[in-house]
């Protein structure tokens, strides 16, 4: 039994949001882990509270675009999100950082939202 594309939407689009709010806190107070994953590829700690507040911009447009019939918040949430982490994976790329990681799960997690997002 195959879920409708719009229950398969909410659902990536909730996990997505609890992903990005859970990270985008972490950058307002970064563990010892962030601050060592950001300096090995060479982000500034300076940029944390910037892209904690685009990971959370994300997350908030996700759900604002779930709850308000306007659905093109979401999209352009989910969009944003995909730049975002296209750019994460670009950073980590450039560093000569190849392993698959956290940003690539995320980045994952938001193509499918846009995706679903687009068929439903």
């Amino acid at each position: 039994m195959a879920l409708a594309p719009s229950t398969a939407y909410i659902g990536v689009s909730i996990l997505t949001i609890v992903a990005n709010g859970i990270s985008a806190a972490a950058f307002f107070r970064p563990p010892e882990a962030v601050l060592k994953s950001m300096a090995e590829v060479d982000v500034k700690e300076s940029w944390l509270p910037v892209l904690g507040i685009l990971k959370a911009a994300g997350a908030l447009g996700l759900l604002i675009g779930i709850g308000v019939p306007a659905p093109s918040i979401g999209t352009a949430a989910a969009a944003g999100l995909v730049v975002y982490f296209v750019g994460a994976a670009i950073v980590h790329l450039r560093a000569g950082d190849y392993s698959f990681s956290g940003q690539h799960v995320f980045l994952l997690l938001a193509v499918a939202t846009l995706l679903l997002d687009l068929v439903s």
